[in-house]
């Protein structure tokens, strides 16, 4: 009897698994999978992507579908489309031997008139994101009435990007449901209110430590300006020439302009955002999984289901503003077991953000320096020359031209020829890196401005470090009026300040946002700008108040007192 005969499941499914070559089920596999063919146990599996989620719940739900009742039985909600896709994808691999069984995808940014067709025509399984699926219950278009199963997978991620309120309704709409299985790489307060509220003594699996990172990934971090972000990019890119990567961007705005710059210098790259037509996506993944992409860049949204072997690095041109996203981000590589790098190009005032991944993910963070120019035409130097050795000359008559070879070059010596073939292999790198800049300079500046930071505030010295702070890194603090009571969270907060003031994001330093009120750090030849554009306008009906938070700032009760005490003064 094998790994996999041992859980439980029927012949048509082990059959699957013998054509897929899985031998030996995943951790998070062999615990969920004997809990789920109950059917009636709800259940929370926390593990890394890349760990056979989808085989964890996919193969149970295959085995207890009733292929005689064509009508919804289970249902699987996921964050995007690519994911939701990805899903519907293996189920029918794992089905295969299954004959008879039919699932259907739904999902924005296709044909919501096929959905509806496809599902009247009869299906078992609805593979949903939330948004699609809310369209079709609202639309009537799609009966929940009799589904046994619900599945929510990747829950962190769709609450992270808004999805609450989707996820209560559709858990609201499906009440004749046996069990809830909530599947998670991260275990944050909003998923485990959605096992509180909707699911009865759960059975839970953690596989690995709560929220903790993949064991196999390393995670390094860069510090240098932040207007030298691209010019690192480019600059590590060139230094690992056989990389085969995920580049991630808080904005779309920012996937599409650095994909554009290194389109232009030769770089195999393409762009991966929420604006591109599911076509567009398609071909996009399509030529990064047969690698004729050696990079893809993409924003967190639009990243979520990508589930491509072999990635070797991940990179974020900036941290994520929520500090769980860095899990799901580095979880891209380092999958099936194998190894990877996770590389996070930073500024110094973000140090605290790396220490706070540290804890998060219980891994330590290695700080590397950029490379210089000279390293990065050394390193495609010897990589050219690896190549070179291990051409295949097999194929082909080339012994036809070698005579005509060896005459031509009959008065060129072994060693001008290499030299030869180098400048034209690395005319442009030697150009373009002779006079390179050291990237690493303005960053150990800013690593002593905070070690002396830190010193002022073991010393208790709270005004000197104030002080120091906005004469040596240039940050003023502001305080706005609004907060997470206003519907914002980081990246929308972020977004809502700068298309306001029509600054760029490099002018801002940390964000310490409240229910309330929000503190923002912005360069101080910028601030009288941000203010200007922003006290005193309108959002949602109230007015927006900024000024310097150490200016002073009066709540509109003590302006009240204020005034109230100036006016008896003046009677």
């Amino acid at each position: 009897m094998t790994a996999f005969e041992a859980l439980g499941l029927n012949e048509q499914l082990l059959q699957a698994i013998t054509d897929l070559g899985f031998d030996t089920p995943t951790p998070i596999q062999e615990q969920a999978i004997p809990v789920l063919l109950s059917g009636t146990t709800d259940f929370v599996g926390l593990a890394q992507t890349g760990t056979g989620k989808t085989a964890a719940f996919g193969f149970p739900l295959l085995h207890l579908i009733n292929k005689a009742e064509r009508h919804p039985q289970a249902l699987v909600v996921c964050p995007t489309r690519e994911l939701c896709l990805q899903i519907t994808n293996d189920l029918a691999t794992y089905s295969k031997h299954s004959k008879g069984i039919f699932t259907e995808a739904v999902y924005g940014g296709a044909s919501i008139t096929m959905q509806i067709r496809n599902l009247k025509r009869g299906v078992h399984i609805v593979v949903a994101t939330p948004g699609r699926l809310i369209d079709l219950i609202e639309r009537k278009a799609i009966d929940l009435q009799k589904v046994k199963y619900v599945v929510l997978d990747e829950a962190d991620e769709m609450l992270n990007m808004g999805f609450r309120d989707d996820i209560d309704f559709v858990l609201k709409n499906t009440i004749n449901r046996e069990s809830i299985w909530l599947f998670s790489a991260t275990m944050p307060p909003e998923v485990r209110a959605i096992a509180k509220n909707f699911m009865e003594n759960p059975k839970e699996i953690t596989v690995g430590k709560k929220n903790s990172g993949n064991v196999n990934i390393d995670h390094q971090y860069i510090l240098v300006a932040a207007h030298h972000r691209y010019e690192t990019l480019k600059r590590y890119i060139d230094f690992n020439p056989g990389m085969y990567g995920i580049i991630f961007t808080r904005t779309k705005a920012d996937a599409q302009d650095i994909a554009e710059k290194l389109v232009k210098e030769g770089y195999e790259i393409e762009a991966l955002h929420g604006d591109l037509t599911q076509q567009q996506r398609d071909k996009v993944m399509g030529r990064f999984r047969t690698k004729h992409l050696q990079l893809l860049i993409a924003t967190d949204v639009a990243a979520r289901g990508i589930d491509v072997d072999g990635i070797t690095h991940v990179i974020n041109y900036e941290l994520p503003d929520d500090m769980e996203v860095y899990t799901h981000r580095s979880g891209r590589t380092a999958r099936a077991g194998k190894s990877g790098i996770c590389i996070s190009i930073c500024h110094s005032r973000e140090t605290f953000k790396i220490r706070q991944l540290e804890r998060m993910t219980n891994s330590r963070f290695n700080k590397m320096d950029a490379p210089s120019g000279k390293e990065v035409c050394r390193k495609q130097f010897f990589h050219f020359m690896d190549k070179l050795m291990q051409a295949d000359v097999s194929h082909g008559d080339y012994e036809t031209y070698i005579p005509d070879l060896m005459k031509k070059f009959e008065d060129v010596s072994k060693e001008e020829v290499l030299q030869r073939v180098a400048a034209l292999e690395f005319d442009h790198f030697l150009k373009y890196y002779e006079n390179a800049e050291d990237l690493n300079a303005i960053g150990m500046r800013r690593d002593l401005i905070q070690r002396n930071d830190a010193g002022a505030q073991r010393d208790g010295s709270r005004r000197e470090r104030t002080n120091f702070n906005q004469r040596d890194t240039g940050y003023t603090r502001l305080f706005i009026n609004l907060g997470i009571k206003d519907g914002f969270y980081k990246a929308s907060f972020l977004q809502f300040i700068l298309d306001e003031s029509n600054l760029k994001k490099e002018i801002l330093g940390k964000i310490d946002m409240r229910e309330m009120n929000t503190w923002v750090e912005v360069d101080s030849s910028a601030a009288a700008k941000m203010i200007k554009s922003l006290d005193g306008k309108k959002y949602n009906g109230r007015i927006v108040r900024m000024n310097e938070a150490d200016g002073g700032f009066k709540r509109p009760s003590d302006e009240g007192r204020t005034r109230q005490r100036t006016q008896r003064k003046d009677y």
